[in-house]
């Protein structure tokens, strides 16, 4: 038998992190976090009278969608908003165009949790979503004006990457 001041599980080949990095605490205080806020604001709109948004168009659902997309990739890569995310994260290296490669800078907890949100767009979607939500129950008009904004923003990503490849293409 050997003594060993290494914990028993075995550690991946970054050499500093368990394989089992599922954080299962740190989650729990993050999705505890979104629950309380869903609750209150959803306890803010009754006790402030809000109605909730009719159903939403086939339009207004792509819109949202394309607007949830690019706000989730903004919060999460774009290089100008890495002061949100420096205090969670840090730099790995350059992602696609014009966006960074960053990983938590926690091993564990809700420091850990709070850097894999703020770094997997997938993961952000739903709080992007609740934000939308939000703006549709309390600021409508400057909310559908948002939407609009993202989804153009998306539109020109697109035509910036599409300009790029049609240059390589032409030499």
């Amino acid at each position: 038998m050997t003594l060993t001041t290494e914990p028993e599980w075995k550690l991946d080949s970054r050499g500093d992190e368990p394989e089992d990095e599922r954080n299962l605490g740190g989650h729990l205080v993050v999705l505890a976090l979104y629950g309380i806020l869903v609750v209150g604001i959803a306890a803010l709109s009754v006790v402030t009278g809000r109605q909730l948004p009719r159903r939403m168009s086939t339009r207004d659902l792509l819109l949202a969608a394309v607007a949830v997309h690019k706000l989730s990739r903004t919060i999460t890569k774009d290089e100008v908003t890495n002061p949100l995310r420096a205090p969670f994260t840090e730099y790995d290296g350059d992602g696609g165009p014009a966006e960074v490669m960053e990983s938590p800078k926690y091993r564990d907890g809700a420091r850990r949790s709070l850097g894999e949100l703020l770094t997997c767009p997938f993961c952000f979607d739903v709080w992007a979503v609740a934000v939308l939500t939000v703006g549709r129950v309390f600021a409508p008009r400057p909310t559908a004006l948002c939407v609009d904004a993202l989804a153009v923003l998306t539109g020109a990503d697109f035509l910036h990457l599409a300009y790029a490849k049609a240059q390589q293409v032409a030499g």
